[in-house]
């Protein structure tokens, strides 16, 4: 397009390193799925709902520091809530919304074997399970003490004198949604690097990360924008669709109605008697009571069969001679 010019940017990698990131990753995902904006007039803290109202998603930036909160009130399930760092790269937080916006997944979830398949290593066992970033500056924990369970995600780099200096946490409340820490484990162990334009990387991560140049048009970054509302409009889809697929293999509850016994009908009163049908003799097929006559006999001048056949001579004829 003309007048676009190309604007300085960065792929970073490992992208757990780089930095928050654009808000428009989350928001423009979320508004493409059907979520409302329940940003108050005052533009802070900024409010995404779910369109059933049970999940939202808030950013504060006027906390200190600032974080995100992703909270859950399913109706007839234990809250829960996730809160995550402002430095936590939007990339992998989309890993927890997407999975949020999304159909459920037909598998079970498993966090720590997709973080595991993913390239990072299996940690110790018993109580506390963990999986870490080959180069140790990434953790997924998974944690329980007595009957509670939690997971807790971090990122350091490396310090002086053999400490690490924490960058960012997240922590997930019991009766968080595994498919939805499964989301987030794989997006924290994806190895692919993340975009971000120059001042963005924090100051403690540039010595321990690995930036290669990139340009970027103005028409790109709007189009990367589309393509995540697209994608966010094609999961609402897929949800709405899971959800009416359970509908209609559900079993219906059978309602049994109880018979009600309807009124008796009134006793109509006896009318008059209908008079005597008139009988009639057979009718014979011979008009006179003579019978008929046998087969082969001579029927006699003037009898009807003669009448109706032959007329009947009016003088005797004479033989000649």
């Amino acid at each position: 397009m003309a007048g676009d010019v190309p604007r300085q940017h960065y792929l970073v990698r490992p992208r757990h390193l780089a930095g928050g990131g654009d808000l428009t990753h989350i928001t423009a995902y979320l508004a493409g799925a059907g979520w409302k904006n329940r940003t108050p007039k005052s533009g802070a803290p900024l409010v995404l709902e779910s369109p059933d109202k049970f999940v939202r998603v808030g950013y504060s930036s006027h906390t200190s520091p600032p974080m995100w909160i992703v909270s859950g009130a399913p109706p007839g399930q234990p809250a829960w809530h996730a809160t995550l760092g402002a430095a936590v790269p939007v990339e992998i937080l989309a890993g927890l919304t997407d999975a949020l916006a999304g159909p459920r997944p037909a598998h079970a979830p498993d966090a720590l074997g997709r973080a595991t398949a993913l390239g990072r290593k299996p940690g110790k066992g018993g109580e506390q399970q963990s999986a870490d970033h080959p180069e140790g500056t990434a953790s997924l924990q998974y944690r329980r003490e007595g009957d509670t369970a939690i997971w807790m995600a971090s990122a350091h780099t490396p310090g002086t004198r053999g400490r690490s200096v924490p960058l960012r946490t997240a922590g997930f409340s019991e009766h968080t949604p595994l498919h939805a820490v499964e989301g987030f484990a794989a997006a924290l162990a994806d190895p692919q690097p993340v975009l971000r334009p120059p001042g963005r990387i924090p100051f403690a991560s540039a010595p321990h990360v690995a930036t290669t140049a990139y340009a970027v048009l103005p028409c790109q970054l709007a189009a990367w924008h589309q393509t995540r509302t697209a994608a966010g409009r094609a999961a609402a889809w897929a949800r709405s669709a899971r959800t009416l697929a359970t509908a209609r293999l559900r079993p219906r509850p059978v309602r049994i109605r109880q018979a009600v016994p309807l009124p008796p009908l009134p006793a109509v009163p006896p009318g008059p008697a209908a008079p005597p049908r008139a009988t009639h003799p057979p009718r014979s097929r011979w008009p006179t009571s003579t019978p008929p006559p046998r087969s082969g006999a001579a029927l006699a001048p003037g009898s009807l069969r003669w009448r109706c056949c032959v007329p009947a001579p009016t003088s005797t004829p004479t033989s000649p001679g």
